[in-house]
């Protein structure tokens, strides 16, 4: 038999980069050779994002250069996958004819037939969005009773066959797929469907294979973790799953994403910061901190009880790591609002902060509100945020001088890594270091228990006891 190769080109999230070890977990199954360079596959299977701006160029991008390796004949066939191929299918096909095909999720089960009819000169029907919100009943509790029917065309709550596709000791374990909030700026929900959580066991099974193909630390993804288990009809039940998942030999580390503030109940806290192994990191999402704009978010809360979360939080562990991401420039939000915002990341004293200024997103209720606010402006309060945060985030990397860290070294040559409380890819580092000495010696993988010395930015140095 020919052999088939392909490439897989992955942008976005965690949550993408699941989707893409699961693509891969499948194709090679059934015979496909996976190579890491796109110049050297006959087909270049692109993983899109379609969040925001950015990201949306940044797949574009990725599908041109792709093209660009089929024009030299390095590549058979270009395929788009992912979100931005979901949501934009027809018309990403419109203004992309280069791509060989557009696949929505609905193709993933049978991603490698789709594959071979392209190496084969057949063509395949460009995939036409609709709201994914339709495909599952409204009721949370009712998805579980037809999942087993539906998860075989949807991919929805399958057993997955996955591959790894680096050899990093970390790695993302999907809980959930979907969200049933309805932010009027998300656009997730329509694209990525009603909320829908996987079974304990499949997880901790996941979990088990993970820790068998050197995973130490795992990453829980979704798209709302705090609604984890809500159509089983258990709001508890990642405080039951914690305690299981903590047993799983070879796991060190357990690292929850995206928590949603008016969610994050008593009993999940105590949870988080009790059970073994379970890291006392906080990824949570206020998006705002005034009241009245996060209405018109249609969210929940404001600064008063985003502080009082945080004075809990901290109360039942001081170290803990706590980062948020901000939206600046939401419709109609005015001087005193953003004055609000500005005041309550002085004093949530968060780790890391991400700033995002507001933008129209298709499809969302957000585009439809009036006073928008004028770009120019949008622009000039971003970049006061940033230069705010970025003092701030120094500030409490220089608070944490004097603090014993465990750090999880993820580059040997720089031998940098991640203590407790910094997330992957969008936190800060811990560099470690041996006085005297060249480097500190410590390989990827290698857990190093350490005393802070030093800050350089917002990063932390090191040395080992």
């Amino acid at each position: 038999m020919t052999t088939r190769t392909v490439a897989l080109v992955t942008l976005g999230c965690a949550r993408n980069d699941v989707d893409s070890e699961e693509l891969a977990g499948r194709l090679a199954a059934d015979g496909w050779t996976l190579v890491d360079d796109a110049a050297n596959a006959d087909i270049a299977l692109v993983n899109t994002c379609g969040f925001i701006e950015s990201a949306k160029k940044d797949s574009i991008d990725a599908l041109m250069q792709a093209h660009s390796l089929k024009a030299d004949g390095k590549v058979r066939a270009v395929v788009a996958v992912g979100c931005m191929a979901e949501r934009y299918g027809t018309e990403l096909a419109a203004a992309l004819p280069e791509a060989d095909a557009i696949l929505g999720f609905d193709d993933y089960q049978d991603i490698s037939k789709r594959l071979n009819t392209i190496l084969s000169g057949g063509s395949i029907d460009v995939h036409v969005p609709r709201d994914r919100r339709t495909i599952l009943p409204i009721s949370p509790i009712d998805r579980q009773s037809v999942n087993e029917a539906t998860k075989s065309k949807f991919g929805q709550g399958a057993r997955l066959i996955r591959k790894r596709l680096d050899n990093a000791p970390i790695a993302s374990l999907k809980i959930a797929s979907g969200c049933d909030r309805r932010c009027t700026f998300c656009a997730i929900p329509q694209f990525r469907g009603s909320f829908v959580s996987r079974p304990p066991t499949e997880i901790i099974e996941e979990a088990k294979w993970l820790a068998a193909n050197g995973v130490s630390e795992i990453f829980l993804v979704s798209e709302n973790t705090t609604s984890y288990g809500k159509d089983f009809g258990d709001l508890k039940l990642m405080e039951a799953m914690l305690p299981e998942l903590s047993k799983v030999d070879g796991i060190e580390r357990i690292r929850l994403s995206y928590l949603q503030p008016a969610e994050i109940r008593p009993t999940l806290l105590q949870a988080m910061v009790s059970t073994e192994k379970v890291l006392p990191y906080f990824d949570i999402s206020f998006q705002h901190a005034s009241g009245a704009l996060l209405r018109r978010m249609r969210r929940f809360g404001d600064s008063e009880k985003f502080l009082l979360l945080l004075s809990q939080i901290r109360a039942l562990s001081p170290a803990a790591g706590i980062r948020s991401n901000f939206i600046v420039g939401f419709p109609g939000e005015t001087e005193a609002e953003y004055e609000e915002l500005k005041s309550f990341i002085i004093e949530s004293k968060l780790d890391a902060i991400g700033i995002f200024g507001y933008s129209d997103e298709d499809g969302t209720e957000a585009l439809t509100l009036e006073n928008k606010v004028d770009q120019d402006l949008i622009n000039e309060r971003v970049s006061e945020l940033a230069t705010l945060t970025e003092a701030l985030t120094y500030e409490r990397a220089e608070a944490r001088i004097g603090e014993r860290v465990r750090v999880l070294i993820e580059d040997e040559a720089a031998q940098e890594g991640r203590a407790e409380h910094q997330g992957p890819e969008v936190d800060t580092s811990t560099f470690v270091t041996s006085p005297g000495r060249p480097t500190a010696g410590y390989k990827v993988g290698d857990y190093v228990d350490a005393i802070v010395t030093e800050t350089a930015g917002a990063d932390l140095v090191a040395q080992p006891l």
